[in-house]
């Protein structure tokens, strides 16, 4: 079972062993090649994503990350281009925009999942934003801006973002250092772009069984809320340029589709409200905005799920509980809110009440991340990390993990007593971060833990000798 786990990360090691370092990359510019390769894109695009992890930027919470995966995954599964993974994630900014990085990594801003008014919004922008990936609108950006290495290319992309969300010094070091004058053409697209994701991206919308009329809805709100002022234009406008014709264009294509039956949209609700308290600063006044809506009579699952996260933030565990054991009575088959009454338990002291919601809920949405995460927390903390240690392994050996879900792992091994295994997860955490070095440490202090089993010493000495291999193939191509 732990084989298959790092087995799952085989594809970070060999992306982590080209990406390392500016001079470990190759060069991308051979004429021969009309575009990037596929593997050069997805190299690009994990880089730009490390480093947006690395400042901060990315919501690393499971329920989001879930519930965004699988909106993304939905509708990239209507793409005809087999071979081209996805991973979806939402960043920490409260500016309403959306981007594609090369490789098909698409960011979806915070403040866009709050701009829209229903599921098919965000599905439309997601679905424009997947069209831009299988059309290869980026790597075709990036070529025409002529010779440049894959090292060059991912700093300057990452450079822009991070400018963009207040990224500060670091963000223009990165672009300095980049050389990035020409390094907006790289990710802005072309007006034939634009139509060209609508026109496929709408196909997808409607394909995934969303409302393709939400494309030319949101575009509509999107230019209402750009006013007469420069400084009141969203960012989606400014990389996505809205115009009436995109506008009617879109309309026009939507007829064309038919319309799905409307659905209450529990999932994007609540997340969307998790979204809005995880981010909103500690002055916010959450819980007066919540009880406002209350009051106002906007009491659906959103506001009130919303108001149970407030009061669950602010200390009161008690209240949060009440509300969320009624939302889950309500949606008993939702994990999102299962998971969340789950810690409102732990943290009202009702130990024994959460094990059995995370529990029934599991039983419900078997290997659900969220749910198995939140489960597996809560067993460390009641000094069961041996249980928390085999149910991640299962459920990652499953399902590809991100660096803190593998961290994770790590800390629940280390507390169950594994040695071994817990210098050999973060020698994993640290291959996910790109520092190879970091892991080969790593993995020399696994190979030195007491009473291994034959099967780990094999499995750990194996590994080393995969990253020593990848760390010497980047130091060839930095000679060369």
């Amino acid at each position: 079972m732990r084989q298959v786990f790092t087995l799952m990360l085989c594809c970070a090691l060999t992306a982590t062993a080209v990406a390392q370092s500016g001079s470990d990359l190759p060069d991308m510019g051979n004429p021969v090649d009309a575009i990037l390769t596929q593997g050069d894109e997805y190299r690009i695009g994990l880089t730009v994503l490390r480093q947006l992890r690395e400042q901060g930027q990315v919501l690393e919470d499971p329920e989001i990350s879930e519930y965004i995966q699988a909106l993304g995954t939905r509708i990239a599964a209507q793409a005809t281009d087999e071979g081209q993974r996805f991973t979806f994630f939402v960043i920490r900014d409260t500016a309403i925009n959306a981007f594609a990085l090369p490789g098909g990594f698409i960011g979806v801003n915070q403040g866009l999942l709050l701009a829209t008014k229903n599921e098919s919004e965000l599905a439309s922008v997601l679905a424009h934003e997947i069209a831009h990936v299988t059309q290869r609108h980026i790597a075709r950006s990036i070529r025409a801006a002529g010779r440049q290495s894959l090292a060059t290319t991912a700093m300057v992309i990452a450079g822009i973002l991070l400018g963009a969300m207040g990224g500060g010094d670091a963000a223009q070091a990165a672009i300095a250092v980049a050389q990035g004058s020409a390094a907006q053409q790289q990710i802005n697209y072309t007006r034939s772009n634009e139509h060209e994701a609508d026109r496929i991206g709408i196909s997808f919308l409607a394909s995934a069984g969303f409302d393709p009329h939400a494309m030319p809805a949101f575009f509509e709100t999107m230019q209402r809320r750009s006013g007469l002022s420069r400084l009141d234009i969203p960012e989606f406008i400014l990389t996505h340029p809205v115009t009436s014709t995109r506008i009617a264009e879109s309309r026009d294509r939507a007829e064309s589709y038919p319309s799905p039956k409307p659905n209450p949209e529990v999932s994007y609700q609540v997340a969307r409200e998790r979204a809005r308290v995880l981010v909103a600063p500690d002055d916010a006044g959450l819980e007066r905005y919540y009880a406002g809506e209350l009051a106002a009579g906007r009491d659906g699952v959103a506001e009130r799920y919303g108001a149970a996260l407030a009061d669950l933030g602010n200390g009161n565990a008690g209240d949060a509980v009440a509300a969320l054991s009624t939302l889950r009575s309500a949606h008993e088959g939702n994990p999102m809110i299962a998971s969340s009454l789950g810690q409102a338990q732990m943290a009202a002291g009702a130990t024994e009440a959460a094990l059995a919601t995370f529990a029934e809920a599991l039983r419900l949405s078997p290997r659900n991340v969220p749910l198995t995460i939140r489960y597996a927390e809560a067993l460390m903390r009641v000094d069961r990390a041996r249980e928390a240690h085999v149910m991640l392994l299962d459920l990652f050996n499953n399902v590809a993990p991100t660096p803190e879900q593998i961290r994770l792992t790590a800390l629940a091994a280390s507390a169950a007593g594994d040695t071994g295994d817990a210098y050999f997860y973060m020698s994993e955490y640290h291959i996910a971060n790109g520092d190879l070095p970091l892991s080969v440490q790593q993995l020399e202090l696994a190979l030195a833990a007491p009473d291994l089993s034959g099967v780990q010493r094999q499995r750990f000495q194996a590994r080393m000798d995969e990253v020593r291999e990848a760390i010497d193939r980047g130091r060839k191509r930095g000679r060369s």
